[in-house]
């Protein structure tokens, strides 16, 4: 599994970890080097952009990572079912 592909799963594991009822879509490559990152429960729906850079390093950097999750759990306070 590829660097990406670790920190593409890291970043699944941590909404369903916040949320188990929010749905993840990541793109299959970034645009611009950003994913834009959709995050929905029941009806409602939320874009995040986070970098390809973060995304790698969410598995190795705890700083990243908890940069990260502070935006995914504000995103997901967002989500009005």
């Amino acid at each position: 599994m590829s660097e990406l592909e670790e920190g593409k799963q890291k970043f699944i594991e941590m909404v369903k970890a916040i949320d188990p009822q929010v749905t993840v879509v990541i793109p299959t490559s970034a645009s611009n080097s950003l994913f834009l990152i959709s995050l929905s429960k029941g009806k409602a729906r939320k874009f995040i952009t986070v970098s390809e850079d973060d995304i790698v390093d969410l598995v190795s950097d705890d700083l990243i990572h908890d940069e990260v999750e502070d935006r995914v759990r504000e995103a997901i306070s967002e989500l009005k079912p």
